[in-house]
């Protein structure tokens, strides 16, 4: 049976952060305005590195950004493209960053939405998922040489994911977190390694020129698929050197095995109800 990915509590997307606008990041950020052409939702990107001269083969920057902020240059550029305002921060990610001043003079959250990681380190990662409150989905996209994944997620635990799947209505409402689905997205390199971004490894390590392209068109189509109803993955692998997509169903069984749980207890049932 498949099961559709559905935004019960939040009624979709409002608002979207996109932490990390570099070699998959840009390109995300481009098809998202896309995407949300007449649709009503804020979008925040947040990347702390500047646009440097080799950035500029293989990730969505120009001559003209040179020196700016990535997540500045992006904002500036696709506010003006599309029309509409887009923000911006040059800090690392941080969930208080992102609270606001309410009239009543309490801290109110801005995000209850989309959390799109583009990040290829393990601190950025532990940022967001520490972060993760009620209402949040985190999407992460993350790639070697050739090859990538994408995971959907928005539950810290197993035992928050009880009652997540809805047989009747076909529905799932509560996924791990994709560090959940992959712990080692939290675990830094055993050796320090001199930090270098996607374009710089192209030249030193031989990185397909068009992998974060194809990561962000995947990142696009979950999107898409969550928008429009569709979306019955939690996560997606791709590999260029083999020419091959796997998708991971979102599915109790998968769940259930991936966390060592009872496949029961993920299924909601109007019977267990009166049983209690």
């Amino acid at each position: 049976m498949s099961y559709t990915v559905s935004f019960r509590e939040n009624m979709g997307p409002s608002r979207i952060v996109v932490v990390g606008c570099g070699g998959t990041g840009s390109f995300v950020v481009d098809g998202l305005c896309r995407l949300f052409i007449n649709r009503n939702a804020s979008i925040l990107l947040v990347d702390y590195d500047r646009v440097e001269p080799h950035n500029l083969q293989r990730q969505g920057f120009f001559a003209e950004d040179l020196g700016k902020f990535k997540s500045q240059a992006l904002a500036v550029r696709m506010a003006r493209q599309y029309k509409r305002p887009i923000a911006y921060s040059v800090y690392p990610y941080d969930r208080e960053m992102i609270n606001v001043q309410s009239r009543s003079g309490t801290l109110t959250s801005v995000v209850k939405g989309l959390i799109i990681g583009c990040v290829d380190e393990a601190n950025a990662r532990r940022s967001i998922a520490s972060g993760m409150q009620w209402g949040d989905w985190w999407l992460d996209a993350g790639n070697g040489l050739q090859s990538g994944q994408v995971l959907i997620g928005n539950t810290k635990s197993a035992s928050e994911l009880e009652n997540a799947f809805r047989e009747e209505e076909q529905t799932v409402s509560y996924l791990p977190l994709p560090s959940l689905q992959l712990p080692s997205l939290l675990i830094p390199p055993t050796k320090p390694i001199a930090r270098q971004d996607c374009a710089e490894a192209i030249e030193l390590d031989g990185q397909s020129p068009t992998i974060n392209q194809a990561m962000a068109v995947l990142v696009l189509e979950f999107i898409y698929r969550l928008l429009t109803g569709k979306l019955t993955w939690m996560g997606a692998y791709i590999d260029l050197e083999a020419g091959t997509l796997q998708t991971v169903p979102a599915e109790p069984v998968t769940v259930a095995r991936m966390l060592g749980v009872k496949v029961d207890t993920l299924i909601y049932e109007a019977s267990k109800r009166g049983r209690r």
